[in-house]
């Protein structure tokens, strides 16, 4: 018998160009061809994720450099650049960043992630995806799941999941998070799929230009709509919970408007102007209506057994077509149950 040893180099070598093997040795072409098939390990194989760019310059600019950061590219992306042969052509050739473009120039960038997010334990988590394409995904995200793993809970989150999803395909992937939610919270939730998009689209979540829309079950009958003003800190003896403080507080502001009641609950669109932790579960129960199910907020209240809160809509601009984006995703079964036994 003929046994073929492959050295950890070639190994190394194999996985980097993503041919594909599953056995050190081939099934002989001829039957009669005395050579065995011997799965001497495994060998795991991944595509680099890679984006590529191009830009017709219609008027002058003083750098490649200007150029990049008035597109969106962060400091740390220009460095990756600039570490990665050929990753910025001007006209097809390797270029400093330093150097100017005029009208006409074709330039090309070369977006090359070879590392992915290694301390994530990928997970077989069924996903529900609302939209993806070269740049972004958007995930309906299931109730009892964090964003990210966390201490004591390294598993069974939505990175874990994303992580399957990419590394079943053979991509190397990257955990972007843009817009999170709670572990409970449900709905749209929006990540990005390279450097590029993640730059762009947490500068635009800076500067509050992604718009979030949730859907609230709350206690009692609330005013018909109304803007809750009121800023939140964390609670003093507590390192998750949240409380209205004037004194201490961060600004936080939330409208909202009711769009159904039976006098013993009611359905709130809810559009939140701040970010703060707990926010809409916080002011919902400062205005005296707290969300159903709410164990840290409305703990007397078992309606549910989450806290009934949902994102129903993400409003945002592309990070790389410029068009104008709404993803929505349904209402949760569970919400909808307690809604047609009322």
């Amino acid at each position: 018998y003929h046994v073929i040893i492959i050295s950890d180099t070639l190994f190394r070598i194999m996985r980097t160009f993503a041919i594909r093997f599953r056995y050190l040795l081939m099934n002989a072409v001829a039957q009669n061809v005395d050579y065995y098939v011997i799965p001497l390990f495994s060998i795991h194989y991944y595509y680099i994720m890679i984006r590529n760019l191009d830009y017709k310059i219609t008027q002058e600019a003083d750098s490649i450099l200007s150029f990049l950061k008035e597109h969106g590219y962060s400091s740390n992306l220009i460095v990756h650049l600039k570490k990665t042969p050929e990753s910025i052509l001007k006209n097809g050739v390797w270029s400093y960043v330093n150097e100017p473009l005029h009208a006409g120039d074709l330039l090309s960038i070369r977006i090359e992630e070879n590392e992915g997010s290694g301390n994530i334990v990928p997970n077989e988590i069924p996903l529900s995806i609302l939209y993806e394409d070269e740049d972004i995904l958007v995930i309906d995200k299931p109730a009892n799941m964090p964003i990210h793993p966390s201490m004591n809970h390294y598993e069974q989150t939505l990175a874990n999941g994303v992580l399957w999803y990419y590394t079943s395909q053979q991509i190397s992937y990257t955990f972007r998070c843009i817009t999170r939610l709670d572990r409970d919270t449900t709905g749209v939730t929006l990540l990005a799929k390279h450097m590029l998009s993640a730059s762009v689209l947490s500068k635009a979540m800076q500067q509050k230009q992604i718009q979030k829309e949730y859907l609230a079950l709350c206690d009692g009958v609330t005013p018909t709509q109304g803007t809750i003003n009121a800023p939140i800190c964390r609670t003093a003896d507590s390192v998750i919970e949240r409380c209205v403080d004037f004194e201490n507080g961060d600004s936080a502001i939330t409208q909202f408007i009711r769009e159904w009641t039976n006098g013993q609950f009611s359905l709130v669109r809810v559009k939140p102007e701040t970010g703060r932790t707990h926010q809409i579960r916080v002011h919902m129960k400062h205005i005296g209506h707290p969300l159903l199910g709410d164990f840290l907020y409305h703990p007397e209240n078992h309606s549910m057994n989450r806290q009934a809160l949902h994102c129903t809509s993400l409003t945002f601009t592309h990070p790389i077509t410029g068009k104008k984006m709404t993803v929505n995703a349904k209402l949760p079964e569970d919400m909808q149950q307690l809604l047609s036994q009322s």
